[in-house]
């Protein structure tokens, strides 16, 4: 699994699921899946405009392998800065930047909320 710390103006973006149901209405960084033959930062890009209909272009990787609860998986996760287009809920119930001090305003999915604090340096 791949995700993208997009950052603008020193705010984070955050996405609350919508699906699946044990998942919904938890935040988390936008992303996904990588595909067969698929590398992680093409999967990345790929996600982030089917989710959020925008194209980013990718920062540096933020930590390692991050476990995940479900499915034994990892997450790895990239800062991000926005290209082209205005981030939309396509796939999410809503979206919201987050400044620093506001990061935990929201419920972060077990496996993203280990991440939020390794983000804090880049928010400054």
């Amino acid at each position: 699994m791949v995700g993208a710390a997009i950052i603008s103006d020193g705010r984070l973006l955050a996405a609350q699921r919508a699906e699946p149901p044990e998942l919904a209405g938890g935040w988390e960084f936008p992303g996904g899946k990588v595909d067969p033959g698929e590398d992680d930062e093409d999967a990345l890009v790929r996600e982030c405009h089917e989710e959020l209909g925008v194209k980013i272009a990718l920062g540096e990787r933020v930590g390692g392998d991050w476990p995940l609860v479900l499915g034994g998986s990892v997450l790895r996760v990239w800062t991000a800065e926005l290209v082209d287009g205005r981030p939309q809920a396509l796939e999410h119930l809503e979206l919201r930047w987050l400044s620093a001090e506001e990061l935990y305003d929201v419920d972060w999915l077990p496996g993203d909320l280990p991440i939020v604090e390794a983000i804090i340096p880049y928010l400054r």
